[in-house]
């Protein structure tokens, strides 16, 4: 029983030992690693403050300087340098040890930015903290050190008793005094591998709240305020992003609606006049001119067919049915064969049906694209292109025709970014003189 017992016993007490000692070295690494940052933070410490009061002076040149606002964007960018140094040590220290640190949000240069100023006093506050967390780091690795290895700077003791060792504390005046014997040289050996020992042993202890005080101070003056600021900033970006989207979406609209009324007072209104004035003629010449009534029921039946097939081309300019029922391929294709120019096809596979809202300005921005080709561009030829990866639904138009377009007020392009912006979209337009033009419109689509 006994020997089948034994390399269980056997084999515990080397997985305690393992255990033991992984904990040692993961321990000796974080003091180690707690060391290095404090013993460098004074250095550290030191050139931020200079570099902050090289900003200082950077800043009150500028703000003497008519146009000196490079000038103050880097005096606050140069104020900044500090504080990200700062947040890296942290970052890396605390990685290190296994503590978890608090992200940090992108941040801007503004000199309204208070997270500027945050660095700028911690810059300044942080240098006697760095000098007292230091020196008791050094002076704790020193005795440490000097202690344990006293028998080896000591190997030969000096034979006979040594006056008793004693420690005073106070001045001349008052003091307090404490003997500790130790009138031999072993002992006085014995004792300092054992005070070296001790300190040794708690040197993780010392060098992990010096950290904690110094990372504590530099997290209170890194992080809340200026990541509380850069927030706000964010939301009052995001809110006037959507009041521009909605007042593209009205302009869109608007310009739609304009466009609509006009092409009807235009086209189809004009046609139904003409028709109503032929159906009149026809009605008072049926009894006494059959000929004439018959002529102009004919001139009625062409002005109504071609009001027809008007009315069925602006009912395709505020929502196509071919983009409802089948999706923006098929639409495209269909764009693509009632054009005048010859158009090659590049339509890419769609992961997933964009939004209506999307699908509609990406059919608009080809729709419109092609009209200007036929109007303006004089191509022999022209592409059309289709792309959806990475959340982006990317359509273009390119042909080969004399170029000149611009998103200049006036132009139809102009309401083609109001149309894409509102969905929070952008149009892109390359158009040298010459040619070719490519406009291509990104859309989000996720």
């Amino acid at each position: 029983m006994a020997e089948s017992l034994s390399p269980l016993v056997t084999g515990v007490g080397a997985g305690r030992w393992r255990s033991v000692r992984r904990g040692a070295l993961r321990r000796g690494r974080r003091t180690l690693t707690d060391s290095l940052y404090l013993l460098t933070a004074p250095v550290s410490a030191a050139s931020g403050l200079l570099l902050v009061l090289a900003a200082l002076c950077l800043g009150a040149v500028g703000a003497l300087t008519p146009n000196g606002s490079r000038v103050r964007t880097a005096a606050a960018e140069l104020a900044r340098w500090p504080g990200d140094a700062e947040r890296w040590r942290i970052a890396r220290v605390l990685s290190r040890t296994g503590a978890t640190r608090r992200p940090q949000p992108e941040r801007t240069a503004a000199a309204a930015d208070p997270g500027r100023w945050l660095d700028m006093g911690h810059a300044v506050l942080v240098l006697p903290v760095v000098v007292v967390t230091s020196v008791v780091t050094a002076l704790w690795w020193f005795v440490a050190v000097a202690a344990v290895s006293c028998p080896l700077r000591s190997p030969y003791p000096t034979p006979g008793s040594l006056r008793p060792m004693n420690l005073s504390v106070g001045g001349s005046r008052s003091h307090i005094a404490l003997s500790l014997g130790l009138t031999s040289p072993d002992s006085r050996i014995a004792f300092a591998v054992v005070l070296g020992l001790l300190m040794l042993a708690t040197l993780p202890l010392v060098t992990r709240a010096c950290v904690t005080v110094q990372t504590g101070l530099g997290n209170a003056l890194l992080s809340d305020l200026s990541a509380l600021h850069r927030r706000i900033s964010g939301l009052e970006q995001e809110r006037d992003t959507a009041r521009a989207q909605t007042l593209a979406a009205v302009t869109a609209e608007a310009a739609a609606l304009r466009r609509l009324e006009r092409d009807i007072h235009d086209g189809p209104q004009q046609r139904l006049v003409r028709l109503a004035m032929e159906l009149g003629r026809a009605q008072h010449h049926l009894d006494s001119r059959p000929d004439t009534a018959r002529e102009a029921l004919a001139d009625a039946l062409v002005q109504a067919q071609e009001t027809l097939e008007e009315l069925r081309a602006l009912s395709r300019g505020i929502a196509p049915p071919i983009l409802a029922d089948r999706g923006l391929r098929a639409a495209l294709s269909a764009l693509a064969a009632r054009c005048v120019v010859p158009v090659e096809l590049d339509l890419g596979p769609l992961d997933r049906r964009p939004e209506p809202a999307v699908e509609t300005a990406a059919y608009f921005l080809v729709a419109e694209a092609l009209t200007n080709v036929a109007k303006h561009s004089h191509a022999r030829q022209c592409l059309i292109g289709l792309r959806h990866a990475e959340g982006i639904l990317r359509v273009w138009v390119t042909d080969d025709g004399v170029g000149g377009a611009a998103l200049a007020k006036g132009h139809g392009l102009r309401g083609l970014d109001d149309r894409l912006h509102a969905v929070g979209g952008r149009l892109l337009t390359v158009s040298p003189d010459g040619g070719p033009t490519t406009i291509t419109g990104e859309l989000p689509c996720r």
